[in-house]
């Protein structure tokens, strides 16, 4: 039988799908690890977070060729993905309430010797669980993300947050999710149509594209934003890793999170293992998955 056009992606995703509760709401997560142990509890972790707008689905190539010897962990954010769309009145939808979900996730599954692998909102997601409970992270993989507070932020972004305007376009016209298949990627053309249809397929409708608009809404640009204070905790912990090996691997790219971004990165773990790849932008997985999935199985190996 064959698929149904809006199914198409299925065979990209071949994982089994997982649910776990975080405050009365299903948070939808993959735990995949083969091999001649596949469920080894001192097996170390790659716990692999996603930004906006995209979702687990985004770390299908590194899943596929890394579980052999890890046991990966790549949850959906409630919202986003196969997880549970509540509506705004049911969820916080902020950096703080995320951080909750994930650290929540960690404990649920009793996560040790971890290795944080995080794109985009990822990055502060992830890092603010790291920084709660850094006894249980060994190693950090950062791929065009940030998880400290500045001001930067596009024209192209700033338009999203319009009220009524942005709401409209982002929900309403689903522009966000699909803008970013062209203005993430360096080459949007070899996006092929299975990708393209599995990067949209969790936000198919108004209701389901909420945690879209509200990420752009949570970006913390001012002191008086909400979010702004768990940002700041963040990015003041961040020496905490210092002394661990710490992975930063950029597209060069991308006009969101810039190269200035991993300037600023480099700052906090000066002595971080960096891959510049200069034909790639912020979706730096899709534009050169073999050579970031080359550069992440490295450090692990040397790390």
């Amino acid at each position: 039988m064959s698929q149904k056009p809006k199914e198409i992606w299925r065979s990209l995703y071949p994982f089994e799908s997982r649910f776990f509760d975080t405050g009365g709401l299903r948070m939808h997560y993959l735990d995949e690890q083969k091999g001649q142990k596949p469920n080894d509890p001192d097996r170390p972790v790659l716990l692999m977070v996603h930004g906006n707008p995209t979702w687990s689905f985004f770390f299908r190539n590194l899943i596929t060729a890394l579980r052999e010897r890890y046991r990966i962990v790549a949850p959906d954010h409630i919202g986003c993905g196969l997880s549970e769309k509540p509506a705004e009145s049911a969820y916080p939808f902020t950096l703080e309430r995320r951080i909750d979900d994930l650290t929540g996730l960690i404990e649920g599954l009793n996560l040790k010797r971890i290795t944080l692998i995080a794109h985009d909102w990822g990055g502060a997601i992830g890092m603010g669980a790291a920084v709660r409970m850094p006894e249980r992270f060994d190693r950090i993989v950062l791929m065009n993300t940030a998880a400290f507070a500045s001001k930067a932020c596009p024209l192209r972004i700033r338009v999203g947050r319009i009220p009524i305007l942005g709401r409209i376009a982002i929900q309403g016209l689903n522009f966000f999710s699909r803008a970013a298949l062209k203005m993430a990627t360096a080459r949007p053309k070899n996006l092929s149509r299975e990708v393209r249809a599995g990067l949209l397929a969790p936000y198919d409708s108004w209701q389901h594209r909420t945690a879209v608009y509200k990420f752009v809404a949570d970006i913390p640009l001012s002191e008086r934003h909400p979010s702004f204070a768990c940002l700041r905790d963040i990015e003041e912990k961040l020496p905490l890793f210092r002394g661990k090996p710490v992975c930063l691997i950029w597209g060069m790219l991308d006009w969101c999170f810039t190269p200035e971004f991993l300037k600023r990165f480099l700052q906090f773990y000066p002595e971080a293992d960096v891959h510049r790849i200069e034909g790639a932008g912020h979706y730096v997985l899709e534009d050169a998955g073999p050579t970031v999935v080359e550069a992440v199985r490295e450090f692990l190996d040397r790390a």
